[in-house]
């Protein structure tokens, strides 16, 4: 048979149904009984609508000990079988002669009633009052979460064991009704009832054997037992009382918190037990208990076992301080890793969003000689500056990456990156740091130009994060639900570009002649000599010249020229504030190129043209005048700027040619914008000029091709004329406007 209870309107209705045998047709013979339970509080809402109820109710099925009905689930949580003078007293005589199982229910208003299972079959034959089938025992005035039976009374060991004789009923809110049949003083065999109070709200609950009940709290599971003295007791007579019960109850708390489902798995014939729980987090647990034969009582505690517990109790208490104190140092290197975090990211935010204008955390670099351990060095100065409101405290460090320019051999391929890292210990607010650097020459007194000198800011998660993550020592002995550290990428940091600065031949040039005192360097700056040259110098004498490559080029080949002219107009409006000061246009350009270059003060000499010494001891002179170009445009001659380079080293001409053109595309960018108009010009005249230098590369390329094929008496000729086609193209005709 199927038993429900169906929530209706008004009352909640427990209906019957016949459950087809195995090999029988599937289908339900039907309803077969019916009644309704009476309720304290209506169900409905305020149109009719059901609502839910916020406990359901508790049902199960208690029999007789001579029933058959529950073989199958004689010591199930829904079904049990209960001592017959209990069972009488509860159910009634009917339900004893017909040996019926009886339904009881547990109401969410707190009601505990019951129906008789044949009594609610046989009412549909001979029908009468339905509300006479239902019986209320109690009311518990709280929702009923448990309805069990347990055995308080113990039996000697040569009895038989029997039937529970306590039922039990507990309450959501905490209260307990224990009822058990005894004996009053006319010898009457009359129910017992007992109400007691155990800590709450109960979530779920068990009976256990010994009369132990087990019921669980958000915070604890604790266990109760109803067996008076809770050991074996010698066999009462029949004319006294069954044993009552107890007036006092004592929960033991057994350590688990969480607990909304239970169920006794096993107990042991010494009062061990082991109990199948669900956790509120869904984890099933198996719980393996250990309890003696009587629960502790403040009143039954000895001197020794109290001297024991203070023992446990100073152990454990030094136990949870190493922990709390392993925990604390965790947290607050936990705390102290979020609060960098934290100052890391509004840095970064900071710098992020200022990528116009001033950056509040800058970074500038300049270039300068100088001679540590009797050697002409090239250094750069990174001067990082907070004008920030924020610290650069523990992780940052300011990263300078150096990046050599094109080989002359193979302009694609470029040198090896070389970086330094300095850390920044602390930078607060107002704060600079300087860092000096090599830059060159090398060992063979070359220096590798243009350089490109990149500042940064790296912040390392390894370092402060790192020791945050690593599982401490007591991490295998917390509770915690705690994750796992999360694992480092491999980029371990973050890093936040600062600036680029770009360091070419006109910063690099030295000025022994005209340089000032506090920047003229404490000896003539010359370039590392062969040791083999110094040796045949000093065997010749002072004045004999040495016969190398270099000494033959300056001596039987001029030097190489090259020139660029820009329009006076756009250098009159680039440099209006250097010109309008009462310096010549010359003197303000030659100002402007050389203004990154600390070793000459141009503007205190006012100079339009300066020799200067190239790194490697070649002289470079640079030569500005103002010319006038008359075929280009048709109002008449345009006044320009021509702006020469001249060095016998090819390779430096070509460095000081390519930091000129630099700084001019720079600034024509920055005239375009401007939205500057350019001069009425003669397209065909340009014209003319381009279809000239096309022409010119045209035979350069021809003049290479027959170099590789002609034998060395007609190979000077066309070096000579491949010459000549270069310094062409080296003074150039056009015009920057």
């Amino acid at each position: 048979m199927l038993v429900t209870l169906a929530q209706g309107p008004a009352q909640w209705k427990l209906q019957l149904f016949e459950c087809p045998c195995p090999g029988e047709d599937a289908r339900p013979a039907g309803q077969i009984g019916e009644v309704e339970l009476s309720t304290c509080s209506p169900l409905a809402g305020a149109l009719g609508e059901l609502t839910a109820p916020h406990f359901l109710p508790v049902l199960c099925c208690v029999s007789p000990p001579g029933s058959h009905a529950l073989h199958s689930c004689s010591r199930g949580s829904r079904g049990f079988f209960l001592e017959q003078a209990l069972f009488g007293l509860l159910f009634g005589v009917d339900a004893s002669l017909l040996e019926s199982p009886v339904i009881v229910c547990g109401l969410p208003d707190g009601q505990l009633c019951c129906v008789v299972l044949k009594t609610l079959v046989t009412s549909r034959l001979s029908p009468g009052d339905p509300k006479a089938l239902v019986k209320i025992l109690h009311h518990l005035e709280e929702p009923i979460v448990f309805i069990g039976a347990l055995k308080t009374e113990s039996l000697p060991e040569d009895m038989e064991d029997t039937h529970p004789d306590c039922l039990v009923a507990l309450g959501h809110g905490g209260r307990i009704l224990a009822i058990k049949a005894s004996w009053d003083e006319a010898g009457t065999l009359v129910p017992e009832l007992r109400g007691y109070r155990l800590p709450g709200p109960v979530l779920c609950a068990a009976c256990g054997g010994g009369g132990r009940v087990y019921h669980s709290t958000p915070s604890e599971l604790c266990v109760v037992d109803l067996a008076p003295g809770g050991g074996p007791r010698k066999p009462v007579q029949p004319s006294v009382a069954p044993g009552g019960l107890l007036s006092l109850l004592c929960p033991a708390g057994l350590g688990i918190c969480s607990v909304v489902a239970l169920s006794v798995a096993s107990e042991g014939p010494e009062g061990g037990a082991r109990l199948l729980a669900l956790s509120a987090r869904g984890r099933l647990l198996m719980c393996s208990l250990d309890l003696s034969s009587e629960l502790p009582c403040p009143a039954e505690a000895t001197v020794a076992s109290t001297g024991q517990k203070i023992k446990e109790l100073l152990s454990g208490i030094g136990t949870v301080s190493e922990r709390v104190s392993s925990l604390k140092k965790a947290v607050d290197q936990r705390n102290k890793a979020l609060t960098c975090l934290n100052e890391a990211m509004n840095v970064s935010c900071v710098l992020l969003a200022s990528r116009e204008g001033p950056r509040p955390i800058s970074c500038t670099t300049t270039t300068a000689w100088s001679r540590p351990q009797l050697r002409d060095v090239l250094t750069a100065t990174c001067r990082l500056e907070n004008n920030s409101g924020l610290s650069l405290d523990r992780g940052w460090a300011l990263c300078v990456q150096v990046l050599p320019g094109a080989h002359p051999e193979d302009p694609d391929v470029t040198g090896s990156a070389t970086t330094y890292t300095v850390p920044v210990d602390r930078l607060g607010p107002g704060d600079r740091r300087e860092v000096t650097l090599p830059l060159g020459p090398g060992e063979d007194g070359a220096l590798d130009l243009p350089l490109t000198v990149s500042c940064a800011l790296h912040y390392s998660l390894r370092e402060v994060v790192g020791g945050a993550l690593a599982p401490s020592e007591s991490s295998e002995d917390l509770s915690l639900d705690v994750c796992p550290p999360a694992v480092l990428p491999g980029q371990d940091g973050i890093c936040l570009p600062l600036s680029e600065h770009t360091v070419d031949m006109l910063q690099c040039l030295r000025f022994p002649g005209l340089a000032t005192p506090h920047t003229q360097a404490p000896g003539l700056l010359s370039p590392v000599c062969d040791p083999v040259d110094t040796f045949l110098g000093a065997l010749l004498g002072p004045h004999s010249e040495l016969g190398g490559p270099a000494s033959l080029r300056a001596k039987f080949l001029p030097p190489s020229v090259a020139t660029i002219k820009v329009s006076a107009e756009l250098l009159r409006a680039a440099l209006w504030d250097s010109h309008s000061a009462g310096t010549s246009l010359g003197c303000a350009t030659l100002q402007w190129l050389l203004a990154e270059n600390t070793a000459l003060d141009v503007q205190a000499q006012r100079l339009s043209s300066v020799q200067g010494v190239a790194p490697d001891g070649t002289d470079v002179h640079l030569t500005i005048r103002e010319v006038a170009v008359s075929p280009l445009c048709a109002a008449g001659p345009i006044q320009t700027v021509e702006i020469q380079v001249e060095s016998s080293s090819l390779h430096n001409l070509c460095s000081t040619h390519h930091a000129v053109i630099g700084r001019l595309q720079r600034m024509v960018v920055e005239q375009a914008a401007q939205s500057s108009s350019p001069p009425d010009l003669r397209v065909q005249y340009l014209r003319q000029m381009h279809v000239n230098h096309e022409t010119l590369l045209r035979e350069v390329q021809t003049l290479r091709d027959r170099l590789c094929t002609e034998d060395d008496a007609s190979s000077c000729a066309t070096a000579e004329r491949l010459l000549q086609v270069y310094r062409q193209l080296r003074s150039p005709s056009l015009l920057l406007v």
